[in-house]
């Protein structure tokens, strides 16, 4: 027997406000439909495939050094710098680029309260 993953936690400064722009980055996760969720909550999520879920629970401190953990994305259904430039007009923030050509490197940013997370090359899927 393995263990899976179930929930990704980040700490936040504002759960809600974090947990709506987060629903505007990730297609894959969205907010629960039986979850009412508003300003001020302590928790507030995403649900994703296979019962998955990224949460934003409230702590008093704001982020101050690099992640431990972060989240990488791959783009579907565009090319990497495209949505790069995607996110960046949604509020994120670009803290290094470390892309190498059309298809090599990844671009790190960070979302609005500082949380880092890379983009790498489009998905491709896996060969049939």
């Amino acid at each position: 027997m393995a263990s899976r993953a179930s929930n990704f936690c980040i700490d936040a400064h504002d759960p809600y406000a974090q947990t709506q722009w987060w629903a505007q980055v990730l297609e894959d996760f969205e907010p629960e439909a039986d979850w009412d969720m508003k300003p001020g909550d302590d928790e507030c999520g995403l649900a994703g495939p296979d019962d998955r879920f990224l949460l934003f629970l409230k702590v008093p401190e704001p982020k101050t050094v690099k992640n431990r953990m972060h989240i990488c994305l791959r783009p579907t259904d565009r090319h990497r710098d495209e949505e790069v430039d995607r996110i960046l007009g949604l509020g994120a923030t670009l803290v290094n680029d470390l892309r190498d050509g059309p298809d090599e490197g990844w671009a790190v940013l960070a979302d609005p309260e500082g949380n880092e997370f890379c983009v790498l090359s489009r998905y491709k899927g896996k060969p049939a």
